[in-house]
């Protein structure tokens, strides 16, 4: 709206808690004209001409009439009081205003962005009229980064956050960590701001480039659900609506589309709106008849195993798990996906798949999204060949939500398995039914032959951990640090606390899963889901600030290639006091596709020395620490002799239990 317009009339009557615009706007307006038609003598005189001017704005229109310094074009800003006649530009309640009520009653507790212009209005009603408390704001400097925080905070605390972004370009930021927690069975909920009328507003470039027609189509691939309401109560049920999707296994994120106008507008007098209440669907559980020919399946077996992925979305899954696996004597392989089965459990043979496996006549997987790797194995990296490890006749079963999706991945996200029985249900929520059904069909008899099975597969369990142990000691003085030493030292400082390891860990030979004793679902978050580096440095934050409010210590092992896609967390780690201890898995180089490049170079018979072209991080080395102190961050390094490890770890650890961020960069050999 034009100034002149704005000024036309006054307002009368009592003002809310917006009145600060009228005085900025209006004074602004009348004291820029003046300047630009009669020049500074005319700015002075202009504010003798104001109603109830202030002697601070008349200081303020003097030192306008004055030359300005060199190098200044303009001369400094002086607040005055705002005049008393002024047209109100707001009002009490606006759109946004409604939304932060909406957000408030869904239970969230952060809103993680980057600021932008298209959702203005709700920042502003987060941090204003909703006191930044359920949800605070917590600033992020790019919108990867700010998925990836609610994936890690979903993983621990069982729901979402709720992430703003700008419309389209904020969207496409953002796509790569989308992705990634819908491969991973996340919550995610995001509200992207989005002009559906940008004749409204400024006719700026960026007004008409980031405006769309349908920005939630960018990532519809990958996400459960979307809407772009076109009222404000509109918003309400599909906010709700998209909570309640999101929710619902299997999880995965949604998106809704907050029209600018309809944030920015004023809610007009003597409209009614209502938010609906949140009542969430119970988990889908298995047919009836098909868990009882499961459970049939697994009594009659002479070697069942239970594999497992992403089975175990609270402690109450790990324990269904444990109940069921005793009940059996099974051998049970993690996948670890999630924190699914006690690591020291006599019947965790995650350490011995390929024997187990071969062995088995009857295989059920529970959420085991990429089941088709269990039964087969690689035995040709270099030609990316494979052969079924599976018997013939052995039957493989599935209990899986991921056959519910209605998106065209079928069966989940890998190579397509061929299994005898499929039931498409939430294995967790289906667990208490099948281990009933497997107690009641189990004899005497049976019984006792789990008996001696589980014995057999508790000795088998040690050996294989003794067998870790002794691999752990090999080059134990080297440097650079070896991961098993590092993972070693790690555990010798943490293992008395309550502590949570919130980082991936396959790039890391998957030492702490070999050598430390998980037991809790929040002591590992497992893999990013869709594989796509940057996920590990932002969702660990989010992760420890998840875990912040419960007292717990969280830990990082973070890779090198993955920090430098984004690095700026470490400062958002830094100014919201998120107190995280991540440990530097530096081996300069993207190790992983190092490795393949030899594999190629191999193949090709062309030697293997220029294989670091292109995959190492050299000439110069990287500096962690320094970058993480240029952060605010607490950080030491880099260290590159193992005896120096424990004392550092020891200083970085009292540093995160005050509340505060901690880095070490550790030199590292390669895996």
């Amino acid at each position: 709206m034009p100034a002149l317009q704005i000024m036309a009339r006054a307002k009368k009557g009592s003002v809310g808690r917006r009145e600060f615009l009228k005085g900025v706007a209006a004074g602004a307006g009348t004291l820029a004209g003046a300047s630009a038609l009669t020049g500074a003598s005319a700015l002075a005189a202009s504010v003798d001409t104001l109603p109830g001017a202030s002697p601070l704005a008349a200081k303020a229109a003097a030192a306008a009439s004055a030359p300005a310094p060199r190098g200044m074009p303009f001369p400094p800003a002086v607040e005055g009081d705002p005049p008393p006649t002024a047209e109100v530009l707001t009002v009490d309640r606006t759109g946004s205003d409604f939304m932060v009520d909406v957000l408030k009653a869904l239970g969230f507790e952060y809103v993680c962005a980057v600021a932008g212009s298209s959702f203005r209005a709700l920042h502003e009603s987060v941090i204003n009229y909703g006191g930044n408390k359920n949800p605070e704001f917590i600033t992020c400097l790019h919108e990867e980064q700010s998925v990836a925080m609610a994936h890690g905070f979903a993983k621990i605390e069982g729901k979402p956050l709720c992430i703003f972004a700008h419309g389209t370009v904020g969207l496409q930021h953002a796509s790569m960590a989308i992705y990634n927690a819908y491969c991973d069975r996340v919550p995610v909920y995001l509200v992207i701001a989005n002009n559906l009328d940008a004749t409204m507003r400024s006719p700026a470039y960026g007004e008409w480039a980031h405006s769309v027609l349908d920005a939630a189509a960018m990532v519809r691939d990958y996400t459960k659900w979307d809407d772009q309401p076109l009222s404000l109560q509109h918003f309400a049920e599909s906010a709700v609506r998209a909570y309640k999707i999101a929710m619902t296994p299997p999880m995965a994120p949604v998106l809704l589309v907050a029209d600018s106008e309809l944030q920015e507008n004023p809610i007009r007098e003597g409209t009614r709106l209502s938010i609906p209440k949140v009542t969430l669907p119970a988990p889908p559980q298995g047919d009836s008849g098909a868990v009882a020919e499961t459970a049939r399946l697994l009594v009659q077996a002479e070697n069942p195993v239970i594999v497992v992925d992403r089975t175990a979305r609270t402690q109450a899954g790990i324990d269904h798990l444990v109940e069921l696996a005793e009940t059996l004597q099974a051998a049970v392989i993690d996948i670890n996906g999630r924190m699914n089965f006690p690591t020291r459990h006599p019947l965790n043979q995650s350490n011995r798949r390929g024997a187990v496996v071969s062995n088995a006549d009857v295989i059920v997987g529970l959420e085991a999204l990429d089941l088709w790797s269990v039964v087969n194995s690689f035995h040709d990296q270099v030609r990316r060949s494979s052969r079924p490890i599976m018997k013939p006749g052995a039957k493989l079963v599935s209990i899986s939500a991921g056959d519910l999706y209605t998106k065209a991945n079928y069966q989940e996200f890998n190579r397509f398995t061929e299994v005898d029985l499929a039931i498409a249900a939430d294995a967790e929520a289906t667990l208490p039914a099948l281990i009933e059904e497997t107690r009641r069909r189990i004899t005497p008899e049976r019984k006792r032959t789990f008996q001696d099975r589980g014995a057999k597969l508790a000795a088998a369990h040690n050996v294989a951990l003794e067998a870790a142990r002794e691999e752990a000691a090999y080059g134990w003085d080297a440097s650079p640090v070896s991961t098993a030493r590092l993972s070693a030292e790690l555990w010798a400082q943490i293992k008395t606390d309550d502590w949570s390891l919130v980082s991936i860990i396959h790039h890391f030979s998957w030492w702490p899963i070999r050598l430390w004793d998980f037991k809790k679902s929040y002591q590992y978050l497992g893999r990013q889901g869709g594989g796509g580096i940057g996920y590990n440095a932002p969702a660990t934050v989010g992760a420890a600030l998840a875990n912040r409010k419960y007292g717990r210590l969280s830990v990082s092992i973070q890779d090198d290639g993955d920090l430098l896609f984004s690095p700026a967390v470490l400062w958002t780690a830094a100014h919201h006091r998120i107190p995280l201890l991540s440990v530097m898995h530096n081996n300069r180089a993207y190790h992983e596709e190092l490795m393949h490049v030899q594999r190629m170079a191999d193949r090709h018979q062309r030697g293997i020395d220029r294989a670091g072209i292109g995959t190492s991080f050299t000439d110069p080395n990287m500096d962690f620490a320094k970058l993480a102190q240029s952060m605010g961050v607490y950080a030491e390094g880099p260290i590159d002799n193992p005896r120096d490890l424990g004392p550092a770890l020891r200083r970085a650890i009292a540093v995160v239990k005050r509340g505060e961020p901690a880095l070490l960069d550790v030199v590292t050999q390669p895996r």
